[in-house]
């Protein structure tokens, strides 16, 4: 009997030990929620903000073959380069391209595009640049050389 009573005893001291250390633990779930929490929702923002970056990248590199294909065709000028540009720009990259800078120089047989601007910032002063570059080569009809089989 005496020992039935006394292990009734020692668990009732040991329930009320682990009862008071963890008394010592209250709110500590939540405090750890409190730090987890932004850190999760940042991490998260800057995996969105890395996507919105590389979608805007991609219209610029678009733009920028889209611009050299007007430009190099037979005809083509820079004025109609940047006009291509513009209207791809404007169709599709409305609101993730800010400032968008179109550049197109013809030189010789050449013709090399560039756009440069910014991404739409979706963590709050994070600006981040894109930059796309095209080169191609002019096209022009050259007529067949007298006396050739039209063959080079």
């Amino acid at each position: 009997m005496c020992r039935l009573w006394s292990t009734v005893g020692d668990r009732r001291t040991r329930t009320a030990r682990a009862l008071r250390r963890r008394r010592g633990e209250r709110g500590s779930a939540a405090a750890e929620l409190a730090v987890a929490t932004p850190l999760l929702l940042l991490l998260l923002l800057l995996i969105v903000q890395f996507a919105v970056w590389m979608h805007a990248t991609h219209i610029a590199q678009t733009a920028a073959a889209e611009a050299v294909e007007a430009a190099r065709a037979a005809g083509g000028t820079t004025a109609t380069g940047q006009s291509q540009a513009r209207t791809v720009l404007s169709q599709v990259g409305v609101g993730v391209l800010t400032d968008p800078q179109i550049t197109v120089t013809v030189t010789g047989d050449s013709v090399h595009v560039t756009v440069d601007g910014h991404v739409t910032a979706v963590v709050p002063g994070v600006r981040l640049p894109v930059h796309a570059a095209v080169s191609g080569v002019q096209e022009r009809f050259r007529p067949p050389v007298a006396g050739g089989d039209g063959q080079r």
